[in-house]
């Protein structure tokens, strides 16, 4: 309630925000705010937010305004193209989009054999939640690497988010399919150069990842390699894609679109 998030609110002002701009996309570090849901639900104004912190200002004021910014954006899109809710955007020709529901049911379970993808969707089925650049890399995985429609995702992730938002979410997973206002649709978030650069420790993937928390960061990062043997000492799943050969086919599939 309104109580709670200004509890957390002022938390968040004391501190945490200084470090917004060099921290929020550090998976292990858990640096954002979680303030979302409390803007969802209306329990925190974002005019309020805003204001606030504005008037500290400084880098981490800066970067988080940005991301204030970019939620009213998705508002006014939808306000303005509430069919995008449902239909693509920004419309392709051939429609190329693969339904293997068993490579749906791994990603949702987080069995991909993707170490930081399948920490981030365990996250998201134990806590309704996750941070934004896990979104981002698990949408990316979905839609390019698997080749999923943009709506399963969508829709699953709605399921589950406490602060699911309609405009927000289904503009964000059409942006990151490239079916919305990115102007970068061609776009695609390796997983492995992800997990280096956003989780180098290994921290995230083994704080969602049990099976995995006896190995080291390089370990953990060497799991989703084609042919790698360190998998036959744990429980954990090999990759159910060939990272290349799903690069490739997407590229193939924006090509002729």
């Amino acid at each position: 309630g309104e109580s709670e998030g200004r509890r957390r609110l002022r938390s968040w002002l004391a501190g945490p925000l200084a470090r917004y701009a060099d921290l929020h996309d550090d998976l292990a570090a858990d640096a954002t705010s979680r303030l979302s849901p409390y803007l969802h639900f209306g329990c925190l104004s974002p005019v309020e937010l805003l204001d606030r912190v504005r008037a500290l200002g400084g880098p981490g004021a800066h970067a988080f305004v940005r991301q204030l910014a970019w939620r009213d954006f998705h508002h006014q899109v939808l306000a303005a193209r509430p069919d995008a809710a449902r239909h693509d955007y920004r419309p392709r020709r051939h429609n190329r989009r693969r339904r293997n529901a068993e490579e749906i049911r791994a990603w949702q379970e987080g069995r991909t054999g993707y170490p930081v993808v399948d920490a981030a969707m365990r996250q998201l089925r134990y806590e309704g939640w996750m941070p934004g650049r896990a979104r981002l890399l698990t949408a990316s995985f979905l839609t390019k690497t698997l080749c999923a429609d943009w709506r399963v995702g969508a829709g699953y992730f709605l399921e589950l988010l406490v602060d699911g938002d309609v405009a927000n979410n289904q503009l964000n997973w059409q942006w990151m399919a490239g079916t919305g206002t990115d102007t970068r649709p061609n776009r695609v978030l390796n997983p492995l150069v992800q997990a280096r650069r956003f989780d180098p420790g290994g921290e995230y993937v083994r704080h969602w990842l049990p099976e995995l928390r006896d190995l080291d960061a390089a370990s953990v990062h060497r799991l989703a390699r084609p042919g790698e043997t360190l998998r036959t000492a744990t429980d954990y799943p090999p990759p159910i894609v060939d990272l290349t050969e799903a690069t490739d086919r997407f590229a193939r599939h924006r090509r002729t679109d």
